[in-house]
Order: C-alpha cells, then structure tokens, then sequence
C-alpha cells in the first residue's frame, strides 16, 4: 500500500483528515546476531519494508488505531492500562513506557499498515514500537532523540510484551540511514553509519516458516550466555577474550559452553565485518556471512532445517558471496549477499532450489537501506 492510499483510508474511516504521517522500517542483521543482549556489537540495516501509521491527535487520553492488515479497530486509555494480548500490547507498552518516563502523553486516532512480514525475523514488532512512539511525538508534541526512543521501545518489549530481546532491533528501526548499514556497539550505544560495498544487493530469503519469540528458546539461549559470563566473571560475553585461550571446564555446562563461544566469534566476525565494509571487500564479507551461519547452527543451535536448506541452497549459486540465517532464529529468514548483476537469476533460482529440496515456497526480497522511523509530510505523501 503507497502512503497515499493509506491516508485516503483514514478519510474513509474517520471522515476527516489525518494530521500526521508517520512510518518506521523493519530491518535485516547483516551480521552479529544474539550478541546484542551480550553488550556486544552487531551490523543491522533498515530495509524498505516498513510501518506506517496515519493519525490526527485528540484532546483526551484515548487512543483508536485501526489496523488495516488484520482487519480490526481496537482502542485503549492511556491513563488505565493492563496488560493484554494480541497486536494491541505494542502500542500499549510504548504508552506506558513513555508516560513512565515523564512524557505527558495525549490520545489519537489512526490507521496503521505495514509490509514488513510477521514472525520472519525483520523485527516487525521493533517498526510497530517506533512508528508508534513516533506517533505519540507528533500527538503529543515531544522532541524526536532516536537512541531515547530506541531504549524505552526496547523497555516497551521486554517488560510490557515480555519477549528479553536486545537493543538491536529498536535502534536499527531508529536511527538507521539510507543506504548504510548500522554498526552498533550495544553497551555504549554509540553508532557509526557504514556504507555497503558497491555492486551487491542484500537478499532477504524468507523460508515460509515462523518461530515465536516468547515461547521459543530465545530466553534459554539468553540464560545460557548470563551463565557463561558468570562462570567466566564478567558482565557480559563481550567481555571475553580469545576462543582459543580457554576451554569449558567444571561448572560450566557444555551447551553454555558452545553458546559462549558463538557470542565470542561472532562479535570478532562483526568488528571484522566493518572493516570488510570500509574497505568494500566483499568476499571476505560473505566469508564472514558463512562462518556466522555455521556458528549459529552448530554451537548456538537456532537454525532449523528450513533456514540450512536456504542457506546452502543460496551459497552454492553464481553471484552469491555468502548467506547467513538472520534474526533470532528458529525459522524466519536468511541473508544472502549477491552480486548485483546476478541478483534478477539468483533470485529465481534459490526460490527454485529451496522449493524442489523442502517442499515450501521461499519470499526473497531485495532490499535497499533505508531511513530509520520519520515523518512523512503530508503533502509529499504520494511521492514516497
């Protein structure tokens, strides 16, 4: 849906004129995946696949949003909330983190649309967060401070949806910049913007198969980590040094063992990432995207079938410099890293190995790196 179509809509629905719109995207991780929650560094891009939302603010505290991708209208009262369940518990979380914070929030109406796919990885839940927050900006009248926004939508999801994800998502949705990528150290929260190397496409392969963050083994894994930064006394994995100056010993668990030595690598493969990018070496990227995945699969153990058969699928074909599972896992999606001249044929025939090996269609989308969540001028809303 165009931007254009989804205010005609808030006519339709409100019979008035919104006020504001506002959108914020999805993202995919390049690479650095679980090391987020280990205060470690990671390098996730926006893509072009977004929340939007239309509203006009109101005078009171109620807040109506109509969802047009499921079909429902649903309100709430920002002065007496309870937790819940469904779709309307983002919204909900953000509202009460920023009045928690000081903010004096005041109500709207609003339609909201997205086309980031739900349950595939490309953290549709973190774009709902920040399109929502940047909606009650311009409702309520408060400045924009994107790593401000980033933390309390991160507080929003851990303590109000109950899913104990990092920070990477929310500030990939914040703060990212069209056509860079974002090189994020997660304990200080400082960024830099880093340009993707020149002649490749990002390719987000989507297996057709879902995972559910609050009751998969995301928290386990997460557990398993707190365990081996406490045998190893530290704060956090990030802290650790070299793999190959230590070995598991008596306390530490085998499993917590091979998480931690996932978190230790894969932080070393985004900080050589970076550099790779700086440089616009791309096969030493992809190289780095191979030896992600196979850590993720062998020692973090959150690839499932779907995602190994996608991924060897796409590495084995002309252009393609590597491909890594992305996202927490589970299901969801991969990322492959494709020459752009190559990119229309690969395409085409990763969809077609993924289906003839599993048995699924595969949704593959080239992205392009996108602005982090804004503010759309209604008078230029048919031009983007």
């Amino acid at each position: 849906m165009k931007p254009g179509d989804l205010v005609q809509n808030f006519q339709a629905h409100f019979n008035a004129k919104p006020g504001f719109l506002v959108r914020a995207p999805g993202r995919v991780n390049l690479i650095g995946e679980h090391t987020d929650y280990n205060d470690g560094f990671v390098l996730p891009m926006a893509i072009d696949r977004e929340v939007w939302i239309a509203l006009t603010p109101r005078a009171d505290s109620t807040v109506r949003i109509a969802s047009l991708d499921l079909e429902t209208e649903s309100a709430f009262e920002l002065h007496s909330l309870t937790p819940g369940k469904g779709w309307l518990e983002y919204p909900k979380g953000i509202a009460s983190v920023l009045m928690n914070a000081g903010y004096d929030l005041k109500g709207f109406d609003a339609v909201i649309t997205g086309d980031v796919p739900r349950g595939a990885g490309l953290s549709s839940s973190a774009a709902v967060e920040l399109a929502v927050a940047r909606a009650f900006a311009c409702s309520s009248n408060f400045d924009w401070d994107a790593v401000t926004m980033a933390k309390l939508a991160q507080k929003a999801e851990n303590e109000w949806v109950g899913v104990n994800s990092g920070i990477m998502d929310q500030m990939a949705s914040a703060a990212s910049r069209a056509g860079f990528a974002l090189f994020l150290d997660c304990r200080s929260l400082e960024f830099q913007h880093a340009p993707l190397p020149k002649g490749v496409s990002i390719v987000v392969l989507d297996t057709s198969t879902r995972r559910g963050l609050v009751d998969s083994a995301y928290n386990e894994r997460r557990n398993q980590c707190e365990e081996a930064a406490g045998w190893f006394g530290v704060k956090a994995l990030r802290d650790v040094g070299d793999v190959g100056e230590w070995k598991a010993g008596s306390g530490l668990s085998e499993a917590a063992f091979k998480r931690a030595r996932h978190i230790v690598t894969e932080n070393a493969r985004a900080l050589e990432a970076i550099e790779a990018m700086k440089t616009g070496d791309v096969k030493r990227l992809g190289r780095l995207f191979n030896a992600s995945h196979d850590s993720l699969r062998d020692d973090f153990e959150v690839t499932n079938d779907a995602l190994n058969v996608i991924v060897d699928s796409a590495r084995e074909l002309d252009g393609c410099y590597g491909a890594r599972m992305t996202g927490a896992g589970f299901g969801g999606c991969a990322v492959a890293l494709v020459a752009e001249e190559k990119v229309t044929a690969f395409t085409q025939a990763v969809s077609a190995a993924y289906r003839q090996r599993f048995g699924l269609e595969a949704a593959v989308y080239v992205c392009k790196p996108s602005d982090g969540a804004g503010v759309a001028p209604l008078d230029e809303r048919d031009r983007l």
